[in-house]
């Protein structure tokens, strides 16, 4: 008897407990479905927006930073004192070529030049004694005590000797100009380094013999490490908000956790197209320090900062519809879903500035009707 009792009070406990779960399990559902059933609103606010436009670009050198240095006259290279990767100074000595035959052609100018000058000073003594015969016969002609033939060859022979000296005042100057442009030829066969930087790359080795014509051979190519540049390719899209000025953050791939700082200088008018895919070239200035970590042509991924525009109407971006080439928002109205119209400005993360459409503290849904369920009972 005890044993039947016993159990009656088992099956009873167990009973109860299988109640308490069925309702829970029941109210758990019905309230899933309640929160399945109810879309998600927001409603329209005011925010400060700080957009922000994203481009991938490549540090550049700026224009006359990377100098490519030749020879201008022809001749075998004796010495080549560059190096990749070698420091150099404006005026530092990078190579030399051959000059025995550039001194050779100096002082040959220079010994025409001795000899003109000679010949001048003997044409000078010339010109003064014909000056001098020629006011003596005119002097005798007055007394007729000389011919007019005498006379006559007088002022021939000092108008010759006139002429003499001239043309050797002119052969004079041809010497010195000639001179010149020896001894600078005698120059060029030491060439320096235009510009301070560092060797990129050296294209020439000693003992090679150069021919300067038309193009003059590269001897090495030197950049200023520390005049570079950010070239960033900006969409079709978003170019138009870019403007100089704007401040700009960027990073590259070998320092991926150290930021620098910039600011837009210049825009390139012409687009940059590539796999039909319209870019602008936006030129940045580097206004932060980055000595010996930047190099040309690393990636960078660049963030232009827009200007700033506060207390603007703002949805979050989710709720956005796009149908048939319209802006779409669903706003609720009376405890239904009406479809609106709306003209969107400037993004910033995850929200979307309201241009026209709405007005503040409207409810708007965060998905259409058909994916969230019906409203507020709608039917």
């Amino acid at each position: 008897m005890k044993k039947k009792t016993g159990r009656n009070i088992l099956l009873l406990i167990l009973l109860l407990l299988g109640g308490v779960v069925a309702g829970w399990w029941q109210y758990s559902s019905g309230k899933k479905d309640t929160e399945e059933s109810s879309p998600i609103t927001v409603r329209v606010v005011r925010r400060d927006f700080s957009s922000t436009v994203l481009a991938t670009g490549a540090i550049k050198s700026q224009v006359g930073s990377e100098v490519k240095v030749g020879a201008r006259v022809s001749g075998k290279v004796m010495r080549l004192y560059a190096n990749i990767g070698d420091a150099v100074k404006k005026g530092q000595i990078i190579a030399e070529l051959e000059k025995d035959d550039l001194l050779a052609k100096v002082e040959r100018n220079r010994a025409e030049l001795a000899v003109t000058e000679a010949r001048i000073a003997e044409v000078q003594a010339r010109l003064k004694l014909a000056d001098i015969q020629y006011q003596r016969q005119t002097k005798l002609i007055v007394d007729n005590f000389t011919s007019q033939d005498a006379v006559d060859s007088a002022e021939k022979e000092l108008a010759v000797n006139q002429a003499g000296l001239n043309l050797a005042r002119r052969q004079m100057e041809s010497a010195r100009a000639a001179i010149k442009e020896s001894e600078a030829n005698l120059g060029y066969a030491t060439i320096t380094a235009p510009i301070s930087g560092v060797i990129a790359s050296v294209s020439t080795q000693e003992g090679e013999t150069v021919a300067a014509g038309l193009n003059s051979p590269v001897f090495v190519t030197i950049v200023d490490l520390k005049r570079l540049q950010v070239d960033a390719f900006v969409d079709e899209v978003d170019i138009g908000k870019i403007n100089q000025g704007q401040k700009v953050v960027f990073t590259v791939d070998s320092y991926p956790a150290k930021e620098f700082e910039g600011r837009v200088v210049a825009i390139y008018p012409k687009a940059v197209i590539q796999e039909n895919v319209v870019n602008y070239d936006v030129v940045i200035d580097i206004t932060s320090s980055y000595d010996g970590l930047l190099k040309p042509d690393m990636t960078a991924s660049v963030t232009i900062m827009l200007d700033a525009r506060p207390d603007v109407l703002a949805v979050p971006v989710e709720s956005i519809k796009r149908e048939r080439g319209k802006t779409l928002l669903y706003v609720l109205t009376d405890g239904r879903a009406e479809v609106r119209e709306v003209k969107t400005g400037w993004k910033d993360g995850t929200w979307i500035e309201i241009a026209s459409g709405v007005t503040e503290g409207e409810t708007i849904l965060l998905s259409a009707p058909d994916q969230a369920g019906k409203t507020n009972g709608g039917k």
